[in-house]
């Protein structure tokens, strides 16, 4: 038998566990009347988020607007929050495509003012709304993250890895990291309103992250 002693310095030693991972969302249906109540719903509560905002995208708007009743909605969705931040999701996605010019310094640069400019928007006016449902709904924040904030961050990764090829990104950060520091600010302007998010502040922004996150005094692209 142990003795207490032993048992302490064993509980001691043992590494606490992991933290647990985000929830997975369901998975959906792939039949095709559900595929298509699917699109409805999110075409239905994209359109009412551009037109008024979180508020209008009310689960008995979003059934009148797409046609189909609320009991499915709710059978593929567990709150009318999680449908506006699938739909949302797919609006960012649309709205502030990858700048592509062969030049990665450039490329992020030029991403920070589009998202800048998004969020100083309509819209991003429905993404603080979003945020802030999200904290008193957490049945909703795992589909903020995966349609929102995650594919985000997938295309920050995809900016990151071309500075990467391009030997301009400094080894140590990682495109988690990158993203942080690039549209943290932008975010935290967004919610508190303390300074505009116009063009001029956006640069200001990226050429201070940019100054530490990149190595690239002797490097020029293709080089």
């Amino acid at each position: 038998m142990s003795s207490p002693a032993s048992e302490r310095s064993a509980a001691a030693t043992t590494p606490a566990p992991a933290p647990a991972a985000p929830s997975a969302l369901p998975a959906a249906s792939a039949h095709p009347r559900s595929v298509r109540a699917r699109e409805a719903v999110l075409a239905a509560a994209a359109e009412l988020l551009a037109e008024g905002g979180l508020p209008a995208a009310t689960a008995d708007a979003v059934s009148a607007r797409s046609g189909v009743s609320k009991a499915t909605v709710y059978k593929h969705w567990p709150s009318r929050t999680a449908v506006a931040a699938e739909a949302f999701g797919r609006l960012m996605a649309h709205a502030v495509p990858l700048p592509d010019s062969g030049d990665a310094r450039e490329d992020l640069r030029e991403q920070v003012r589009r998202v800048s400019a998004f969020y100083a928007g309509p819209v991003g006016v429905v993404f603080a709304q979003l945020l802030a449902a999200c904290v008193t709904d957490p049945g909703a924040a795992p589909y903020f993250r995966s349609h929102f904030l995650q594919r985000r961050r997938d295309a920050v990764a995809d900016l990151w890895g071309r500075a990467q090829a391009q030997g301009i990104a400094r080894a140590s950060v990682t495109a988690d990291v990158a993203a942080d520091l690039l549209f943290g600010p932008l975010v935290f302007r967004l919610m508190t309103g303390h300074t505009p998010l116009g063009e001029s502040e956006a640069d200001a922004i990226s050429a201070a992250a940019l100054d530490g996150l990149l190595d690239d005094r002797d490097v020029t692209p293709g080089s």
